[in-house]
């Protein structure tokens, strides 16, 4: 059996040294997904991903093939991998659910896809891995060791703001100015 096992992080450059550090334990690379927010996508165009892999520190593995698609009620986002691959379809296709779909078909709840959806759009970057039982442990040890964003805490925060689910209809997130 495979689990899923999904982890948010403040930052694109925390989540790219989760990803580093699973693919250096032997995770396949084609086993681990990334999608975020990268300071340099807010200046780009969604339509020039080709070869942002090695600008944004992908030597090799899943991060060289990492490009740029926009998703709705985001924008552009940096994404590699199997997730991506499903919300792209999606998007592209004009299927509902992008981002959310692509994390409820990969086994998680209705609520956790809405959060990690939400996250993205706030900013943060989500690595998604599908592992067997038996390396679960290790793979929870790297996506932990990491310092992931507390979920409970980052709902709780959500909730207080009047937030109840991801809305791809939203328009971009601009935090608040304090």
């Amino acid at each position: 059996m495979t689990q899923t096992l999904t982890r948010s992080y403040n930052s694109y450059e925390t989540a790219r040294s989760v990803v580093e550090a699973l693919e250096a334990e032997g995770v396949s690379s084609a086993d681990i997904s990334v999608v975020g927010r990268h300071a340099s996508v807010d200046d780009s165009n969604a339509g020039e991903g080709a070869g942002i892999g090695a600008a944004l520190g992908g030597a090799a593995g899943l991060l060289a093939g990492i490009g740029m698609i926009a998703i709705p009620g985001i924008g552009p986002v940096v994404a590699a991998g199997w997730l991506a691959a499903t919300a792209a379809g999606a998007v592209a296709g004009g299927a509902a659910g992008g981002l959310i779909g692509a994390f409820t078909s990969a086994g998680h709840s209705e609520e956790d896809a809405n959060y990690y959806a939400e996250t993205v759009r706030r900013g943060g970057t989500v690595v998604s891995v599908r592992t067997a039982d038996e390396d679960v442990p290790a793979v929870q040890a790297i996506l932990d060791g990491a310092t992931p964003i507390n979920r409970d805490e980052r709902l709780a925060e959500y909730r207080a703001g009047g937030w109840s689910r991801f809305d791809e209809t939203a328009a971009p997130y601009r935090p608040p100015v304090v």
